[in-house]
């Protein structure tokens, strides 16, 4: 009978622990209808947002789904603001998620890897607070399984299915291993069955000795006995209430309750973590506290289960948050009797920046709340209440003794502002004044009581001599000025022939000699004899239009820098120009390439050397030369009459950065090809007829770095930009321009061919140009590079274009209507 009525409970428990797995389910799923959006922290809300990307959803679905779980309207509409404020902040759309990554990168947040599979679902879970503990039964590395290899408690109850060692020695030499049966019973061999089933491994044991004494074993006289524990059988335990997977579960037998909530998913977001069951016989048997264990690391109560016990988990009774500066901040169960101070303790306390004096609770009043402080002595006193919400502030960022002396004094900084401090001992404090202090005038800048500022100013020398000393408030700022603070920092110059130009720090009695060791020495080829000193002056006449702006001396020095050979003395921002020995010059060298008997690098031999010259020390042409193919390439910088190896590099790669953007923005609609952008270094000319009369005014003086280049004969002519198929097209004197595009596939839709060009061998360009209604293209030599650019967009639509026409022709006639009919 008694077994019928445990297989009918047993189904039953079975039936009920379904349905409150499905009621589990729901409750599991947390509400945040009590959350504050102003609350949530900028990685609160990033953390959504990688969630919700990860998911797949948009902001749109990110606010639906949060007012499908309880967040009020007004709410949703703020945490739309936010998430919209910080794409803003971060400059980038909702388009990916790496958007939404680097959203983190940029406030230095790293969110956490999401299982995309249940993102949607736990969307929401960082905006509620953390339940304190509940996250102990979902850590992988505290599974709580019982150790099985640890030696067999005295207290372990044997039941069916446990294997018994049983070990006799001395003077019998016995070892048996005795299952228990599903009656309880083991049958020892020779002696005959015994019930060990509800006894404790110790009662066993005793009864087993007993046994073996009465079949004239000589226990205990020179007979010894030790049973223990073999296999270990398997228990049901049942396991209902708030957890996350309620069941039936079967675990070891020395399987504790934490090992029965572990495997039970622990309890869920309802669950009472603090007034767990134990139910054994229809009866409770013990109440377990997980805090006991979380806290003081307690498992008084964490009690060995027993086949067929029952493990519930009610739901809390009452449970408040705490929030702000505590060490952890949660949601808290709290128990009858306890205090805000216990509280306090179960969140390890205050941080290091918490307010102490008081904390701000938000309490239900019945259909609304209100605001209460508790004050620090009554923090073991107060009774929390259902739905409290406790926010420990922090200290207010200022000091109440701090003065702060900066400037030129040897410690600067913040001091105490003990009784009685006055200036002259905070100077004292700070290790006393700088040799560079400004003694003339000091200041004070202090604090008023409405929180507006007011400068103190003081003469350094009259508190130095105690002539007068000003008693310091709390949060006093002195500032004691150097004298180098109080003008422009002192330095010179030097230009020219030296081998570090540039700006040096000044020093007193500096001399010109001093400066040029300062810049590296002379530069070869450097003039001692003719430096000048340019100097700023301070009388210029404003009103005279040949007022001197600058004094200039010319000063001249040892060649070895001798001391006193000049004996010049600097001042403050002179300018020192080094100029070149007359008649100085470097080498020049210029290139030849191509079709020619000696190719390579010349170097310039006289100032009027020109191009028939350079061909004529190469040797001449050879028979494949293609002499009006002759192109001259000379550098911008060269052609300015500068000298590259003395430009500023950061001036000459802003000049070839202009020059490149110049390039790109006048072909950019033709063609993107690197050669074509070089050509603005090509000079065109005709070294056909400069062969034929060397020294005329078409044979250009060298300059230093060009590049002479004599092609072959050439065969082809390029055809790019707004054509079908840009290519290259074998040279036929009968060909037409038109002809050479259309064997490059003829000009493409948008190609403005009264803008095509062609680039010659030698350099020249030549355009289209315009007769009437006709394009007359230019004639194309072998070699040649033809380019059509491409038509520029409309400005406007059309039709708005002839609207715009006609009413401003409207608005004349009507202005010149209305002067003839004043005129009459």
């Amino acid at each position: 009978m008694n077994r019928i009525n445990l297989s009918a409970i047993l189904l039953i428990l079975l039936v009920f622990c379904g349905s409150i797995k499905t009621v589990s389910a729901q409750s599991n799923l947390q509400s945040i209808s009590s959350v504050n959006v102003d609350d949530l922290s900028d990685q609160q809300v990033i953390q959504l947002m990688q969630q919700a990307q990860n998911a797949g959803l948009s902001d749109a679905e990110i606010i639906q789904q949060a007012q499908a779980k309880g967040m009020p309207a007004d709410q949703a509409q703020k945490l739309q603001t936010r998430i919209k404020q910080l794409r803003n902040k971060s400059g980038i759309s909702a388009s990916s998620a790496a958007d939404t990554n680097s959203v983190g990168r940029r406030l230095n947040y790293t969110p956490a890897n999401t299982d995309t599979s249940n993102t949607a679902n736990n969307l929401f879970d960082n905006l509620n607070p953390k339940v304190f503990g509940a996250d102990i039964f979902k850590n992988k590395n505290s599974s709580f399984e019982p150790n099985l290899k640890l030696a067999t408690p005295l207290n372990y109850i044997v039941g069916p299915n446990d294997e018994l060692d049983v070990n006799v020695y001395g003077n019998s030499l016995i070892n048996w291993k005795l299952t228990v049966s599903p009656d309880g019973n083991i049958n020892i061999p020779g002696i005959g069955v015994l019930n060990v089933s509800g006894k404790t491994i110790e009662q066993a044991t005793a009864q087993i000795k007993s046994k073996l004494a009465a079949n004239n074993y000589a226990v205990g006289h020179g007979t010894n006995v030790n049973v223990t524990l073999g296999n270990i059988r398997s228990i049901q335990v049942i396991i209902i209430g708030q957890v996350i997977k309620p069941g039936t579960y079967t675990l070891p037998s020395l399987a504790t309750v934490f090992n029965a909530l572990y495997v039970a998913g622990g309890p869920n977001y309802n669950g009472s973590l603090r007034q767990i069951e134990v139910i054994r016989n229809n009866r409770i048997i013990k109440h377990l506290d997980v805090y006991d264990f979380l806290v003081k690391g307690d498992q008084k109560d964490n009690i060995t289960l027993q086949d067929q016990d029952i493990v519930r988990v009610p739901t809390y009774r009452t449970r408040v948050e705490l929030a702000g500066q505590v060490k952890i901040p949660a949601l808290f169960e709290v128990l009858p009797g306890e205090t805000l101070q216990n509280i306090l303790n179960y969140a390890g306390g205050f941080t290091d920046s918490a307010y102490t004096a008081r904390i701000k609770v938000s309490q239900i009043n019945d259909q609304q709340r209100k605001i209460t402080d508790v004050l620090e002595a009554d923090y073991n006193d107060y009774i929390p209440l259902r739905g409290d919400k406790f926010t420990v502030g922090t200290i207010i960022n200022r000091y109440e003794n701090r003065v702060t002396i900066t400037g030129a004094v040897f410690k600067p900084g913040e001091y105490e502002l003990q009784k009685g401090l006055t200036l002259y001992q905070l100077i004292a404090n700070a290790a006393g004044l700088k040799e560079d202090a400004f003694t003339e005038r000091g200041t004070i800048t202090r604090l008023k009581p409405d929180n507006t500022t007011e400068i103190i100013s003081f003469n350094l020398k009259d508190v130095e001599n105690k002539v007068t000393d000003i008693p310091l408030q709390r949060e006093d700022v002195v500032s004691i000025s150097s004298i180098f603070d109080l003008r422009d920092k002192y330095t010179v110059t030097i230009n020219g022939e030296v081998r570090k130009p540039g700006k040096f720090a000044f020093g007193d009695n500096m001399k010109v000699e001093d400066l040029i060791l300062k810049a590296g020495g002379f530069a070869e080829g450097a003039s001692t004899k003719r430096i000048e000193v340019a100097r700023r002056v301070s009388d210029s006449n404003p009103e005279s239009k040949n007022s001197t702006v600058a004094q200039v001396f010319s000063v001249d020095v040892d060649d070895q820098i001798t001391p006193g050979t000049a004996n010049f003395v600097l001042q403050p921002f002179d300018i020192v120009s080094v100029y070149s020995l007359p008649g100085y010059e470097k080498q020049k060298v210029v290139k030849v390439e191509g079709e020619v008997l000696y190719p390579g690098s010349y170097t310039i031999k006289n100032k009027n050397e020109k191009i028939s010259d350079l061909v004529k020390r190469a040797g001449g042409l050879t028979v494949f030369a293609d002499v009006e193919g002759g192109s001259l390439k000379r550098n911008n910088i060269a052609i300015l009459g500068l000298d590259k190896s003395k430009t500023d590099s950061t001036a000459l790669a802003l000049e070839q950065t202009t020059k490149s953007n110049r390039l790109k923005q006048a072909y950019k609609d033709s063609t993107s090809n690197d050669d074509q952008q070089q050509r603005n270094d090509f000079v065109g000319i005709d070294l056909k007829n400069i062969l034929k009369s060397p020294g005329s005014k078409i044979d250009l003086l060298l300059e230093d770095g060009d590049e002479l280049r004599i092609p072959k004969e050439q065969q082809i002519v390029r055809v790019n930009g707004q054509v079908l198929y840009p290519s290259a097209v074998v040279y036929d004197n009968s060909k037409s321009f038109n002809d050479f595009v259309s064997n490059a596939g003829g000009y493409a839709p948008r190609a403005l061919k009264s803008g095509a060009y062609v680039v010659y061998p030698n350099g020249t360009v030549k355009g289209t140009r315009k007769f009437l209604f006709f394009n007359i293209h230019p004639g194309v030599k072998p070699g040649s590079q033809i380019y059509v650019p491409l038509k520029p967009a409309p400005v406007g639509n059309s039709l708005q274009t002839i609207l715009g026409l006609t009413t401003g022709l409207a608005s004349i006639g009507a202005i010149i209507l209305g002067i003839l009919s004043l005129n009459r």
